[in-house]
Formats: C-alpha cells, structure tokens, sequence
C-alpha cells in the first residue's frame, strides 16, 4: 500500500502585514507543512517563524529545511525543536543537514571544513539531540561534541519526539539519513558549496533511484524497516500548463539534461494537470517519493496546484 501523498510550502520570508492571513490560506488549501530554509542573508530566522507559524495555524506542520548543524550546537537544537514541538501540539518537522552553502560559511566567518568532517559531525550532533529527547540526562563524549549529564531538552508533554528529516545527495548522508531519519529528502549533490549549471542533471530518475538505494542500505544496516521511511524531494519550478515544451527546453539548455529528462525530474514540476498527476503517482510507484514540497511566492500559482494536484491527490 504506498503512502499518501503530502504537500508542503517552503518560505524564505513573507510580507510583515499579511503573514498570518497567508499562512492560514495555505492551511485552508490543504497544504500539510509549511518549511523554511536556514541561510544567511535576507530570509526569516526559521525557529522564530515557525514559532509564530504554528500559533498561528491549528494543523499546519512546521518544519526546518534544512538547519545547518554548524550554525547552532547540538543542544540549542535539541531544546528549541523539543520546545516547538510542545508548543505547535506536536506539528513540527525537525529537518537537519551537514550545511553546504559556502557563502554562508565565508560570510560568518565560520571554517568550511569538507563534507566528510560536516557529516560526522551532523551524526555525533543527531545522537546528542535524540538522547537529549530521550532521556533525563546525557553524556557523550566525540571528536566534535562532548556534554556532560545535561539535562532533558524538555518535558515533551505526552506529544511523540519530533520527526526527523534529512535530506542529502551523496551515499555517505543518505546512508546516515538511512539510519536515523524519518523523512529522508533526496536532493542532487552540492559537493561544491553552490548550486552549478550541472546541479540539477544529479537528480534524473535513474540518479534518484540510486539515491533511494543508498537510503534503504542504511536503514537495513541499522536493523531498520526502510518501508517506514517517508521520502521527500523539493521542487524549484512549477508550472501547470498544457504547453511547457518552452520551458522544458530552456531548462535542458542551462542544465545539460535532455528535455525528458526535464519532464521526469522532481527539481522541476511541468506539464498539464493531469501530466504532473500522473507522473507524481508513478514516481511515488517506483521510488516511494510521497511527500513533495514547493515554492512558496507566488498566491495564484499555490492556489492553482492546490486545486490541480494536492486535492486530488491528497485530499
């Protein structure tokens, strides 16, 4: 029986007078979460706005998309996410990744040390917070984190640990998104620190395959059931039409993908109502994405799919 299918919104920031009203409209379309990204620069802080999100909606999930690990220690997140979640009555999404963007690193100041390091650091950092949700006190001692008998995040009120996702595009994350993960995101590689012209073509139906596979060997080394892992993808266009051909072509263009290729990726959702329907339903078949997450932005567009494709298929 495959899993149903959600849909959620992410957001960078929102206009300062309409913020509630826009939200709750997501809500009322059938959206299931609302995300926001965590970079530097002109966006909204995320655990602030989803604070604010969650009080202000009744069913709306609110979730990270991802947290840098090396923006904030291990126990910060722990008790923020435990707060959140206590406060939102269970509705937030706890999505946590190694960092990639180099820009923001440069910018702070902060080392940006090689993927390798920020992985095993995202591990040691998992370990403290579920332990943190878990239990009353907890030590661990790793090469990037030590704490001593610290203290549960927070009583979490009878509501379940928060849901953790992470998301990834090399073996090595999504092996460890494998072993600890929820909801596991499967996005291109950006080994580089910055999205290239080569960027997206890491993310065509056989890349994704692939990625899923990584995913479920972890899950099967930690004696976990990969059939209870959710898996996400996030678009970066869509556009529901019944002539995309433009559109596909000029994506192929700046990409290096074929145009079909284009038609079959999750980074880009086009094509008829119809067209994307299926083509959700059959990824969802071969691959077990179910849970899509896009733009936020533009009102007409989210009122659009919402009508098109998230009532159909998930309402």
């Amino acid at each position: 029986m495959p899993r149903p299918f959600r849909f959620g919104v992410q957001i960078h920031s929102l206009p300062a007078d309409s913020w509630q009203d826009d939200v709750r409209q997501m809500e009322a379309m059938g959206y299931d979460s609302v995300f926001v990204p965590d970079h530097f620069g002109d966006q909204w802080d995320p655990t602030t706005s989803l604070a604010a999100i969650a009080a202000a909606t009744e069913k709306l999930n609110v979730g990270s998309l991802v947290y840098d690990v090396d923006y904030r220690h291990p126990v910060v997140f722990a008790k923020a996410a435990a707060t959140l979640q206590v406060m939102s009555r269970g509705r937030h999404i706890f999505g946590l990744g190694a960092g990639w963007m180099e820009t923001d690193y440069v910018e702070a100041g902060m080392p940006y040390d090689r993927p390798g390091i920020r992985i095993s650091r995202l591990e040691e950092a998992l370990k403290i917070i579920i332990s943190m949700w878990e239990n009353e006190k907890t030590t661990f001692e790793g090469e990037y984190y030590s704490t001593k008998e610290i203290a549960r995040a927070t009583d979490l009120q009878g509501q379940p640990r928060p849901p953790i996702l992470i998301g990834g595009g090399g073996p090595r994350v999504l092996k460890l998104a494998g072993r600890y993960a929820d909801i596991v995101g499967i996005n291109p590689k950006l080994i580089e620190g910055k999205v290239t012209r080569e960027t997206p073509a890491d993310s065509t139906a056989e890349r994704i395959l692939e990625k899923i596979g990584w995913v479920r060997e972890g899950a099967e080394a930690a004696g976990r059931n990969p059939d209870e892992i959710e898996f996400n993808s996030l678009s970066f266009v869509t556009a529901i039409a019944d002539d995309v051909s433009g559109l596909r072509a000029g994506i192929a263009g700046n990409s290096g993908m074929t145009v079909d290729e284009v038609a079959d990726c999750p980074l880009f959702l086009t094509g008829s109502a119809q067209e994307i329907r299926e083509r959700l339903e059959k990824r969802r078949e071969e691959t077990g994405i179910s849970f899509l997450v896009i733009q936020g932005g533009d009102k007409a567009m989210l009122e659009n799919f919402a009508k098109e494709i998230v009532g159909p298929l998930a309402g």
